[in-house]
């Protein structure tokens, strides 16, 4: 049998996960007062809290490669094998984390895969890949339809500030925005697994409206999107986003994700993010 582990910037409750039998780990949380864990030691809201009031911006850590070994150790000696499906390693140091684990062990019943993105498409692509493991499919074969899924994610997302992304380092070539922050709303993507610009416009609510167009024209003939929606601090914008794209997709059932805080602080509060994949016989 295969064992997925995924982590905390996959955006699902982590409660969620264990019930599926997905191991999780934790990204680290690093305030001037102490480190936390983000999957039992502290929770968004009151990471939050602690965020609005301190004067330093938070540092985050990726999972140490000392919490896969004995994971890793447990699922092999039951004979099983172990995928451990990853968040960008452009933006997140748990990839190398996790291979580093692995070298311990040199055996190939350990597969990790770097999906090239995060949070809610991310979590889309670790629960399929259990469902794909509770059928039994095979590694190999597993491995590639994972890498395939991550090929075929497009996610978009908004921040009121690039204040935040510019401050940890995440911002890649969205840098070209600062300057002209006062006059517009960003329109985020992720390209080769780094943050990227996709538009510019005027208003928050023309933000939404085109976020909503480019999901919509992305999947309007895709009978399986997997289409998730996530936000931090902005409950009501996510059930709006959420209503509005099954009445005009004729869908149901639209998942909503908390982002945690290891992407909060890179990507400040009140972030909105929508998360499709096209179809297989689709190019990007």
């Amino acid at each position: 049998m295969i064992k997925i582990i995924a982590d905390t910037t996959c955006g699902i409750p982590v409660a969620t996960l264990q019930a599926a039998g997905i191991q999780v780990m934790p990204q680290i949380i690093n305030f001037e007062d102490g480190s936390y864990r983000d999957d039992n030691e502290i929770d968004t809201a009151t990471f939050l809290k602690k965020l609005r009031e301190s004067k330093v911006l938070p540092k985050t850590a990726a999972p140490p490669h000392a919490l896969y070994t004995p994971i890793y150790q447990k699922v092999l000696d039951e004979g099983h094998s172990v995928l451990v499906i990853t968040p960008s390693a452009e933006v997140s140091g748990t990839y190398r984390s996790a291979m580093i684990a692995a070298k311990e062990f040199e055996t190939d019943r350990i597969q990790i895969v770097d999906t090239r993105t995060i949070g809610g498409g991310l979590g889309s692509i670790v629960l399929q890949a259990q469902e794909w493991a509770n059928d039994g499919m095979g590694m190999e074969e597993l491995v590639s339809k994972v890498q395939s899924l991550s090929k075929r994610e497009c996610v978009f997302f908004i921040v009121p500030t690039l204040d935040y992304l510019l401050k940890g380092g995440r911002i890649g070539s969205a840098a070209k925005f600062i300057g002209t922050l006062l006059k517009i709303v960003p329109i985020l993507t992720a390209i080769d697994g780094r943050v990227a610009p996709f538009e510019k416009v005027r208003t928050l609510r023309q933000a939404k409206k085109r976020l909503l167009n480019l999901i919509i024209e992305i999947c309007k003939d895709n009978p399986n999107p997997r289409i998730s929606i996530s936000h931090c601090d902005d409950p009501r914008g996510a059930n709006d986003l959420k209503n509005t794209i099954e009445k005009r997709l004729g869908i149901k059932n639209t998942p909503i994700y908390l982002v945690p805080p290891a992407i909060v602080v890179h990507a400040g509060p009140e972030l909105l993010s929508m998360s499709c994949f096209i179809s297989e016989d689709k190019q990007l």
